[in-house]
């Protein structure tokens, strides 16, 4: 979802900009502007003394303006904290049973969780991701699955070795999954 907030805002405010731009650009090197355009010709400036002055003196002015840079600045540090936000899971808690515990890293579990997965059978290649918390992570697998294989088998055959294996070495009370399956693209096959 973020990631589609993330392409949706930047080309709408890139297309602004682009658009703005270039029309400065094209006025400020001679094209004729429309009539209802914002500049009237070469030397003429963006916003001009009385209409950066206009709306001053109203009492609804300066609270509305506030307001919305308020909502911008929100919005912003919103977007910000979530682009910044870590996703990959850093490193796993394990219980080591003497109370103390031990630090797992998260790319060790998720390289050993996708070798695993990677050798199953009728799986072409595997991707894990680890997210949540150390306590309690989940896990994103992504398995590319070959021709003409069962996805429903493929599956058992991941959360009964691989991911049963993963939950088991880290000591883990459960490790939730969320698998997506594709096929691998093939030729089509010629019938006699």
């Amino acid at each position: 979802m973020l990631r589609i907030v993330n392409r949706v805002l930047i080309g709408i405010i890139g297309l602004a900009l682009v658009a703005l731009g270039g029309s400065v650009l094209a006025v400020g090197l001679g094209v004729r502007p429309p009539s209802w355009w914002i500049h009237d010709g070469r030397h003429d400036v963006l916003l001009s003394d009385a209409e950066r002055t206009r709306w001053r003196d109203h009492g609804w002015w300066w609270p509305t303006v506030i307001g919305v840079l308020a909502v911008l600045v929100v919005l912003a540090l919103w977007w910000l904290a979530a682009v910044l936000r870590r996703r990959r899971l850093a490193e796993v808690l394990v219980d080591t049973g003497d109370g103390q515990g031990a630090l797992l890293r998260g790319r060790a579990l998720e390289g050993v969780l996708a070798a695993e997965a990677g050798q199953l059978d009728g799986v072409d290649h595997a991707q894990v991701l680890l997210t949540g918390r150390r306590g309690t992570p989940e896990a994103r697998v992504q398995l590319l699955l070959e021709p003409h294989v069962d996805p429903g088998h493929a599956l058992h055959l991941l959360t009964a070795e691989a991911l049963a294996h993963a939950r088991d070495s880290a000591g883990l009370a459960a490790l939730p999954a969320e698998v997506r399956l594709r096929g691998v693209k093939h030729r089509a096959e010629r019938v006699s």
